[in-house]
């Protein structure tokens, strides 16, 4: 067991603008280390790194570990996970965050293992216990539960979080903290796996996690026909479309749009959501949005009780009324 109470956030910031999936693990890590007593550290792998280091200083973290090379331009796996193995090694944290992206996945799959303890994938919470132990809330059996997650006996605990899953804390521009500006250890191996060439494609629209307004149907909607004016009424409001499980399954939508334990967690400052009962699945995914305008034939689904506006109506019917009306208005 180690006597560190320190949390690490490894800096991910390859997609900053697109994913701020590192910030908001700097907001929740510095309550974990707040609730310990222990020091946030954000840990940043890569090369011309200043820009991201005041960023996670601005966001909440307490010290920045730097390893700043022009041999580190590029992910590699190999070698970005030995530099933190080593680090943590030596430092001995008592937690490591890592965001749930396709980078982050694969490097903490590989540092656990380095470092023999534990990972849970996915979560879309975490807190300490009362004998300051990770608790890990993460989706189990395809996510018709969740599951709470103990690492009692090995550390660092280690977990990857889901982009959106939590809020960001804002930008303080007089924020200060101490970085550590690393040397690039002696003796690396070599990448086994060479980068040849890279190309970073443009984002096509604007990702769910930071849309403002979403709008998501559900098995009301009727069909996958139907399902589609919700794409019309989304971009009529400049918003994007989301689903519910049953709606993906059924392929009235791509994957990429699935809300809930299963897929994204969302904060849009409104949530349209037609035909959508309200499975634990589905609204665990929503819990950040501040106003929720539902339609559903039954009154009394959850979704209902969960509405700051509910309409009582066919979901698609009231969708195709919602989009005469703004195209009426974009007219006029």
């Amino acid at each position: 067991m180690t006597n560190s109470r320190d949390v690490w956030v490894f800096g991910d910031y390859r997609n900053y603008f697109q994913n701020r999936v590192t910030l908001q693990l700097l907001a929740r890590g510095r309550e974990l280390a707040q609730a310990q007593e222990g020091e946030l550290c954000a840990v940043v792998i890569g090369h011309d790194l200043q820009q991201w280091v005041d960023e996670y200083v601005a966001h909440g973290a307490d010290r920045v570990l730097a390893l700043d090379h022009p041999s580190l331009t590029a992910y590699q796996g190999e070698t970005y996970t030995s530099l933190l193995v080593d680090l943590a090694r030596e430092r001995k944290p008592a937690v490591i965050l890592v965001g749930a992206t396709s980078f982050g996945r694969e490097l903490a799959a590989r540092a656990a293992k380095r470092l023999g303890t534990g990972l849970t994938a996915d979560c879309v919470d975490l807190r300490l216990d009362d004998q300051g132990r990770l608790v890990q809330t993460a989706p189990g059996f395809g996510g018709n539960l969740l599951a709470e997650i103990v690492i009692p006996r090995h550390w660092p605990q280690m977990a990857t979080v889901r982009p959106g899953t939590f809020q960001e804390l804002p930008h303080d521009y007089e924020r200060q903290a101490p970085v550590e500006w690393l040397p690039l250890p002696a003796g690396l191996k070599p990448e086994r796996v060479r980068l040849v060439k890279s190309e970073r494609l443009a984002p096509r629209e604007q990702a769910l996690e930071t849309a403002g307004v979403v709008v998501c149907g559900g098995r009301g909607m009727g069909s996958k026909k139907k399902f589609r004016n919700l794409v019309e009424l989304a971009r009529l409001l400049g918003g994007q479309v989301a689903a519910t499980r049953p709606v993906v399954y059924a392929r009235w939508c791509e994957e990429g749009a699935l809300v809930g334990q299963a897929g994204r967690q969302i904060k849009p400052q409104v949530l349209f959501s037609f035909g959508v009962s309200g499975a634990i699945q589905h609204t665990a995914g929503i819990g950040g949005a501040p106003f929720i305008v539902a339609v559903n034939k039954n009154p009394g689904a959850v979704m209902m009780q969960m509405a700051d506006v509910g309409l009582v109506a066919d979901a698609n019917q009231a969708c195709l009324a919602l989009i005469r009306e703004l195209k009426k208005r974009l007219r006029s």
